[in-house]
């Protein structure tokens, strides 16, 4: 998601999302595109059988993820893999928000039926936003990649799309470390990590984005983030010890 007026990823300024307290609707967030939990489930199902099949997924602290209740997964992106990766590895379907290029033709319908979410990274879009929002206003979980688009993988620059949700929300964040997938090149498809090589998915402790005290001005946001980083950066840290990577 594109973040506040302030410096964003890279350093390139990014547009501005709704202020957390101005968002169309009260309570309940009425998607605009009909958001399936059994195609998030049909989605995580396939998503074992494809990383266990094709990889040796070495997965941590899954029972972190609380068993129920709304859920923002925040994962590291350094590889074209880290999303199915998650996928097929969390112990509850995911639904991740998308770019929306990858919205096309078949694997464009392949992707709605099991749940995931378009989104357009020019603008604030405010379709994906109040998508999101109902799954997470659902008791759902809901997949971010906070720094926008695939990088280092080091969370060293957050978009602002994170702190919204989980404060407009109020559901806790897990940390998702995935390590691995750019390690090495494979001999058959060169873009991928080499078949039946180890990923590791190491799942963080839940915490809370806000500060305890029910805000959401545009402060408050800029606040959370900060305080997202530092966890999401801790995370990051402690799981590149515990896997050597």
């Amino acid at each position: 998601m594109r973040g506040h007026p302030h410096r964003g990823e890279a350093g390139h300024q990014v547009t501005a999302l709704p202020l957390p307290g101005r968002h169309p609707s009260s309570r309940r967030f009425a998607p605009q595109r009909p958001v399936s939990e059994r195609g998030a489930e049909i989605g995580r199902r396939i998503g074992v059988g494809l990383m266990y099949g094709l990889w040796k997924p070495r997965v941590l602290g899954a029972w972190r993820v609380p068993a129920s209740g709304p859920v923002i997964l925040a994962v590291n992106h350094s590889h074209n893999i880290d999303g199915p990766m998650v996928m097929g590895t969390a112990p509850r379907g995911t639904h991740f928000l998308i770019k929306k290029e990858a919205f096309v033709g078949p694997l464009g319908r392949f992707l709605e039926g099991i749940g995931q979410l378009k989104v357009d990274r020019a603008v604030a879009d405010r379709t994906a936003i109040t998508d999101a929002l109902a799954v997470l206003d659902q008791g759902g979980v809901l997949g971010i990649f906070p720094e926008g688009t695939r990088g280092d993988g080091d969370f060293a620059s957050l978009r602002a799309g994170l702190a919204y949700f989980a404060v407009r929300s109020g559901a806790p964040i897990v940390p998702v470390a995935v390590l691995g997938s750019t390690e090495s090149r494979g001999r058959l498809i060169k873009g991928l990590p080499p078949l039946r090589s180890r990923v590791d998915v190491v799942f963080g402790d839940a915490f809370e984005a806000g500060d305890g005290s029910g805000r959401r001005t545009r402060k408050a946001l800029d606040e959370a983030t900060v305080r997202i980083q530092d966890r999401l950066t801790g995370h990051l840290e402690n799981a590149r010890r515990l896997t050597g990577r």
